[in-house]
């Protein structure tokens, strides 16, 4: 099945330096990505959803800029979820860029998915 890159831009009242650990450490990313992930050895990550592991690995990673996992499981070869943080020097907002490369077709069911997480995201960092 041919993969779908869906990509979505939020604005945050935070720094990229508050808001990377939330992407790149497991205790971040359980707190709104995942109910429970688990670093498992050498860059590779366990997320869990709905009961159902999904091994990754961290594949690009720039400090307080970039963190990309690439799916591991057979079924899910090719899919990927980065994000990329940037500063806007003008207005001094951060902005977050979620890319999400996946068998998932439906352009509105990944905008409610990913715009409800990172509405959690925002309110635990308050921004």
């Amino acid at each position: 099945m041919e993969k779908y890159k869906f990509s979505r831009e939020y604005e945050f009242r935070a720094s990229p330096k508050v808001l990377y650990p939330y992407f790149s450490t497991p205790a971040g990313l359980q707190q709104w990505f995942a109910s429970k992930v688990k670093y498992t050895n050498d860059s590779n990550f366990d997320f869990l959803w709905d009961d159902e592991s999904h091994p990754a690995r961290l594949s690009a990673q720039r400090l307080n800029k970039l963190v990309k996992f690439d799916f591991l499981k057979d079924e899910q070869k090719g899919n990927y979820v980065e994000f990329k943080l940037e500063q806007s020097e003008l207005t001094n907002a951060t902005f977050l860029k979620v890319t999400d490369n996946s068998d998932n077709h439906d352009e509105t069911e990944l905008e409610d998915i990913w715009d409800g997480m990172v509405e959690k995201l925002k309110e635990i960092v308050g921004g």
